[in-house]
């Protein structure tokens, strides 16, 4: 209670989603920092995808996948394309399996680096491992499209901190 107001997480969360919440971003930057990252959702492991402007400190995507695989990775630049002109970026990631070989194969300029501007991103999905960690009661017994709504909200607050 605060304020004088109550609200059930069931509220919140039927609120995030009749709301739709994304991330809003302008994509100025040359660099893309991108990474994944396992994460525990009903006690089964998913992995998710996560995409920052390094200069911002912004989320630009943030994609959940029951697996990691050279197709899930697609699903999630393809969908990262959907939103954003991407064709002169750089992406900065890690030495991630799935991610290098996608970006060497698919054609797109990336870098490996372990520090840098990659740490916009690593920062943010050790935001998101120690928050769904600390609240793993909250996703227990939810739908994968709840635990996706409730990421999509977090980078909008997030966001909304950085400008």
């Amino acid at each position: 209670m605060s304020r004088g107001v109550q609200r059930s997480h069931v509220a919140i969360r039927d609120w995030v989603q009749k709301a739709d919440l994304q991330p809003i971003s302008t994509v100025s930057a040359d660099q893309i920092a991108v990474d994944e990252k396992v994460i525990r959702v009903n006690d089964d492991d998913y992995w998710l995808y996560g995409a920052v402007d390094p200069e911002t400190n912004e989320v630009l995507h943030l994609g959940l996948f029951s697996t990691t695989t050279k197709q899930t990775t697609r699903w999630f630049l393809a969908e990262l394309h959907q939103r954003y002109q991407l064709d002169s970026v750089e992406f900065l990631v890690d030495d991630a399996d799935y991610l290098v070989n996608v970006l060497d194969e698919d054609g797109y300029r990336f870098q490996m680096i372990s520090h840098g501007n990659r740490n916009a991103i690593e920062n943010i999905i050790l935001e998101i491992e120690w928050r769904t960690s600390s609240f793993s009661n909250s996703f227990n017994h939810v739908k994968i499209e709840t635990a996706e709504s409730w990421l999509q909200a977090l980078a909008v607050r997030h966001n909304s901190r950085q400008s």
